[in-house]
This record gives structure tokens, sequence and C-alpha cells, in this order.
């Protein structure tokens, strides 16, 4: 399917010929960016008569911990490993605010939320996780690979 393709400093946005009647809001892992995914949705091979429109956010670059407090796309900071590590609880959640966003957008713009899936990888995966299990509204669906949740002591 023919995608028409825009890019901000934000995110990458893929919208298919039809209006959309759902969307994939998908995260990249850490270091990478909105374009690291891009190439998979052609790969889908979705049918003309499912338009999806995709969103493909880029994480604020910030200072990661782990990796000597190098700047690089990261959704929060790593600051350990282990079950017993201290999590970035700000940067989560700033980062889960990002993402409600853009599913507060899309709802506006006529796709229900029952019809938006949060993917992520990793970091992303994360993030995915994060958001969609605490949000308010019932959504289509998530997709978190090679990951784990985050803040696991709190659903709020």
């Amino acid at each position: 399917m023919p995608y028409t393709t825009s890019e901000t400093a934000d995110a990458v946005v893929l919208t298919p010929p039809a209006p959309p009647s759902a969307a994939v809001i998908w995260l990249h892992g850490l270091g990478a960016d909105g374009f690291d995914f891009v190439p998979i949705v052609d790969e889908l091979r979705l049918p003309e008569s499912l338009p999806v429109r995709f969103i493909f956010p880029h994480a604020t670059p910030r200072p990661v911990t782990i990796n000597n407090g190098f700047v690089m796309r990261a959704w929060y900071d790593i600051k350990g490993f282990g079950p017993d590590r201290a999590e970035d609880d700000a940067g989560i959640r700033e980062s889960e605010a990002v993402v409600k966003q853009y599913i507060e957008q899309q709802i506006a713009q006529g796709i229900a939320a029952d019809r938006i899936i949060i993917a992520g990888f990793s970091q992303g995966g994360a993030i995915a996780f994060q958001t969609a299990l605490r949000y308010g509204q019932r959504l289509a669906g998530v997709m978190a690979l090679s990951t784990y949740l985050p803040l696991r002591a709190s659903v709020a």
C-alpha cells in the first residue's frame, strides 16, 4: 500500500491513501529514532481495505547513566540493571504522557481508542506497556518486544 510520509522533529508519520480507520503508535528502542521501524510497514502487507496510520515518535535526547551519561534518544534514563535498580519514575511518566498525547491526537482525528495499538521495542516496549496498561480507555492492543514492565509495583 502506498503511504504518504511526513516528518517533523518529533515523529515520522505514514498515512494510507484512504482515511485511516486505525492507528499504530510504534516506539523505538534506546539510542534509535522513529525511523527505526518504518521499513517494517511495507513488510506487513496490509490490505488497502485496512487503512492504518503509523506514528513513529522520536524519544527526547537525554543523558543515559548506564552509558556514562552519553546523551542519546531515550524514553527515560536507565540508572542500573537488575530487579532492585532505581527506575527513572519521572522520565517514564514523562514519556507515557507523550504517548498519551499521540493517542489523544488520533482520537481527535476520528480514530476510536479501541482501534489504536501501542507498539514498542526494548525501552520503547517498556513505555508501550507503561502507557497501554494505564490508559483510561480500552485500546486495540499493545505489542511489546524484548522488554519489561516498568514501575511494576504500581498501575497508577
